[in-house]
């Protein structure tokens, strides 16, 4: 039998009335007065943010839960810029716990749902989630993030397990992943050198230095392109196949790098003492692996061992 009003959004245009939209005009009267009497928590949002569309499902759902303890104020940064801009949030999305008219909490990023309840249950005094959520818990989050092409909210969480724990292999290994991703070589270097040297070759870590490895190959102007010409040219000519590879690596063009380099491995597996198939085995580190060039490279690699 089929319940009356079940399902249907609440008045607000929400699935649940403790879930409403705000903006900057009306961010007083919906957060500030209000956070007087209960906790509010603000998701700063825009309609071309992937993440935002992974968080607000779940955010929405553990404030329903909460049965009215909080409120849930979602403002669409688009429209709204004022408010984020003065606190000063720079990625989204962005969450911020407001009580007694002031921002007392919050986080960024899509985290996971025990996490996003973990913050809630904090914000109205469970005293079993004020444990927050564990270091593998935060690390999954993270990685999530990292996925998702987040990679500022992906290094704050990775920066979060670093303040407790300064020695984390996943932590640094992350952290240093974020800079690669945006570029900054430099300061993967830095973060990747705090790593002891024994745990290097961590399954964590041993991609940032793969990759670290191959991108000191910088490669002079028009020295690809003259290579790729010798290689077109003269097939045979390994040596100019491996430097190409090398160069091609250091670009990051991993998949362009592992022919090169199966093609040496298809002539002559022992060439230069195997030199070839070791730049091979270090461009899978460095790609992960869930890479296509990894899983592909390793099949290819696998039947010229096995022909």
């Amino acid at each position: 039998m089929d319940i009356i009003g079940a399902g249907k959004p609440a008045s607000n245009g929400h699935a649940s009335p403790h879930v409403s939209d705000g903006s900057d005009r009306t961010f007083v009267a919906d957060v500030m007065e209000p956070s007087k009497t209960q906790p509010v928590i603000v998701d700063f949002w825009a309609p071309w943010c992937g993440p935002c569309k992974q968080l607000g499902p779940v955010i929405e759902k553990a404030v329903d839960d909460a049965k009215g303890k909080v409120k849930l104020v979602k403002i669409d940064i688009d429209k709204n810029p004022g408010i984020a801009g003065q606190l000063g949030i720079q990625s989204i999305p962005a969450v911020i716990a407001f009580k007694d008219g002031r921002p007392v909490d919050g986080f960024m990023g899509a985290l996971p749902e025990s996490q996003v309840k973990a913050f809630i249950g904090k914000q109205i005094g469970d005293g079993a989630a004020d444990q927050g959520p564990s270091t593998e818990e935060i690390l999954a989050a993270a990685e999530e993030a990292m996925d998702a092409g987040d990679y500022s909210g992906a290094a704050e969480l990775f920066a979060a397990v670093l303040q407790d724990q300064p020695e984390n292999i996943e932590g640094l290994a992350g952290l240093a992943r974020c800079y690669l991703k945006t570029g900054d070589m430099e300061r993967a270097r830095e973060i990747a050198n705090m790593i002891p040297e024994a745990s290097r070759k961590h399954p964590a870590a041993a991609g940032i230095f793969s990759t670290l490895e191959l991108a000191s190959h910088v490669a002079e102007p028009d020295a690809a392109l003259d290579l790729k010409t010798r290689v077109a040219n003269t097939p045979g000519d390994l040596d100019a196949r491996f430097e190409l590879a090398g160069l091609l690596a250091g670009e990051g063009k991993h998949e362009e790098a592992a022919d090169q380099l199966l093609a040496i491995l298809e002539t002559n597996m022992a060439w230069k003492d195997g030199a070839a198939k070791e730049q091979l085995l270090k461009i899978f580190e460095a790609a992960g692996p869930k890479a296509d060039v990894t899983k592909d490279g390793r099949r290819r690699l696998s039947a010229l061992l096995f022909r």
